[in-house]
């Protein structure tokens, strides 16, 4: 792509290959397409795709009829939650949820596991033993709890898994994810949920799967001949990705190069930084912003996606939002308008590819589970449960994603198809898990 712009009455043409924007619909569904390929690999056999495609062993989604008190634990980063649910059964819903964050001490993300969830077990009896007379259990029953663990994982049962490594700051050598909650979360309050996306720091998604259809599957089928599959889908990647080199340099240097190619493009932890670096070459090669290279554009993930999303919705006429961010964070005061334009423009391309992305990744599971197509004038409902701070907060990235999908899905589909936001599902699944595979008779 060029970009041109004007600086000091004269034309500087910025030749920087930024061809990020998937452009053509058809383009776009190329990648759901290849998506659908490396999701039937990755069904066949373990290792078969890039896509994990872990089964879950959770056969058996909330109903909505679920009733009593249920508690959650949610690790997802350097707090955890632990939180309290009442269920009031079918026509009562939820009742009440009650919750405390806890801040994790450093030294315990790089200590052992032991000693971690012996200290995430004290704050939990902790939370417990602060309970009034109105949450004790009748004779005979013990609380139930599910676990929400924001880590990659093999699942080897429902109560049980192997972790895959850790990452976001973590690193303990012995040692529910958090989309499978979402779907939990989402198909509690409503029935025709078929899968769940996160679009935050991180991206992944689950969706639910005719048990028949999971050639990797060992024993006998579930009764509900349904099962959970935990996508790990951002660590899809194909040929057809609209990788620059900007992208083959941030992974070459990131903790983890040739992985999570697919969450890469996508997700906040990485846009703003894919801005810097284009910004950094157009200030290198094309004296974008003068003859000096401002030393803090240097630095990586100096510019983070919420700042990104800040000046691509700057809609003052001078731009004074984007000035006074590039001012804060870059140390760049003579920033003139049209560049400032081009700032802008820069954030609206990289966002339009990462949310077009995401959604060629929902058109693939729709094309996987047959929901792409409308078969008859009664054509069941569909809905996509999603979560995240890039889904809630990034408005233009939102907006992008769902004018992609219904794009692609074209208008008679698109009728049938919707996006809901399952705030804060992934704790609240866990609980509701725990509700619907609960050891007692509900009633």
């Amino acid at each position: 792509m060029v970009l041109l712009f004007a600086m000091e009455k004269k034309v500087v043409i910025a030749v920087v290959c930024v061809a990020v924007v998937v452009g053509a619909v058809a383009a776009t569904s190329v990648v759901a397409d290849a998506m659908v390929v490396e999701m039937h690999a990755g069904l066949a056999s373990e290792g078969g795709s890039k896509l994990k495609m872990h089964i879950s062993y959770i056969d058996n989604l909330p109903s909505g009829d679920e009733k009593g008190l249920f508690y959650a634990l949610d690790l997802g980063g350097t707090n955890f939650r632990v939180m309290r649910v009442q269920l009031g059964g079918k026509d009562g819903g939820l009742v009440n949820q009650e919750f405390t964050k806890v801040s994790i001490p450093p030294s315990l993300m790089i200590g052992t596991s032991d000693a971690l969830f012996d200290y995430i077990a004290a704050e939990l009896a902790k939370f417990i033993a602060q309970e009034g007379q109105e949450f004790e259990l009748p004779p005979g029953k013990q609380r139930e709890l599910g676990f929400t663990f924001s880590f990659p994982v093999i699942q080897t049962s429902i109560a049980s898994r192997t972790l895959v490594r850790w990452t976001k700051g973590f690193s303990i050598d012995d040692a529910v994810n958090d989309t499978v909650g979402t779907l939990a979360g989402g198909k509690y309050s409503y029935k025709d949920v078929v899968a769940a996306v996160i679009l935050g720091t991180g991206s992944n998604a689950a969706y639910v799967e005719h048990a028949q259809a999971i050639p990797k599957w060992h024993g006998d089928l579930p009764k509900s001949d349904e099962m959970v599959i935990n996508m790990e889908w951002g660590n899809f990647r194909s040929s057809h990705l609209p990788l620059t080199e900007y992208d083959h340099a941030m992974d070459n240097e990131s903790l983890n190069p040739g992985e999570e190619i697919f969450e890469k493009l996508i997700s906040g932890m990485y846009l703003g930084e894919i801005v810097r670096r284009v910004l950094q070459k157009m200030a290198e090669e094309a004296v974008f912003f003068g003859d000096i290279v401002p030393p803090k554009l240097k630095i990586p993930f100096i510019l983070r996606t919420p700042d990104l999303s800040a000046m691509h919705h700057d809609t003052s006429s001078d731009l004074i939002l984007v000035e006074k961010k590039l001012k804060d964070i870059l140390e760049i005061s003579n920033a003139s308008l049209q560049t400032r334009k081009v700032v802008v423009e820069l954030c609206n391309i990289v966002a339009t590819r990462g949310s077009r992305l995401a959604a060629a990744g929902i058109l693939g599971i729709l094309k996987k589970i047959g929901r792409d197509t409308v078969k008859d004038m009664d054509a069941q409902k569909t809905i996509i449960a999603m979560d995240g701070g890039l889904f809630e907060h990034y408005s233009e990235y939102n907006k992008c994603f769902e004018n992609t999908l219904n794009e692609l899905l074209g208008e008679e589909v698109s009728k049938t198809i919707s996006i809901e936001h399952a705030n804060d599902g992934s704790s609240v699944g866990a609980a509701l898990l725990a509700a619907s595979h609960s050891l007692y008779l509900l009633s």
